[in-house]
């Protein structure tokens, strides 16, 4: 099995909703969904995102046995630097320690970790994925991602991923 984890917040009341998908790579559909809200989300500070996302990522993960998972897919970046400077995701790794590989899926990149991503086109699009990793290595883990169901530039379970994160039933 593998999880994919969204999050997405409510600036003006301070919290969060969190949610994991379980599937394999080849569903379109997942096969459990996870929501967790989260009060009290520290507000953003610039260079420093992962302390506002790491806490609501783990929620999930604390609900979920994590010797079934295989990867855990994140929204955003390993590293945001081309010397391997972690980003959300390789806290992510950290706070697991080290024991799950995560994958990175970034819809942007950014202009000094270029020597970490892979750039992949899916569907008709022109303007590429992210891919980065750690705990697998880079080119395994950019396959996997092309090679997930859907005919466009963002795999079909992780469209899905993103709708329910955005979905307006939160208390937030």
């Amino acid at each position: 099995m593998i999880l994919a984890i969204d999050v997405k917040y409510n600036e003006v009341v301070g919290t969060a909703k969190a949610v994991g998908v379980l599937c394999n790579w080849e569903d379109e559909e997942p096969k459990e969904i996870i929501i967790e809200y989260i009060e009290d989300v520290k507000p953003y500070v610039s260079g420093q995102f992962y302390k506002r996302e790491l806490p609501s990522i783990l929620k999930i993960v604390e609900k979920i046995d994590i010797r079934e998972i295989e990867v855990i897919i994140i929204d955003g970046h390993i590293y945001v630097d081309n010397d391997k400077k972690f980003g959300l995701g390789g806290y992510v790794w950290q706070a697991l320690k080290e024991k799950v590989p995560i994958i990175g899926v970034a819809k942007r990149g950014f202009y000094n970790n270029k020597e970490t991503v892979i750039e992949i086109l899916r569907g008709k699009s022109k303007t590429p994925l992210h891919i980065s990793s750690v705990g697998i290595d880079n080119s395994i883990a950019s396959k996997k991602i092309q090679s997930m169901k859907g005919e466009y530039r963002i795999p079909t379970i992780l469209k899905t991923l993103d709708a329910l994160t955005k979905k307006q039933n939160i208390p937030c």
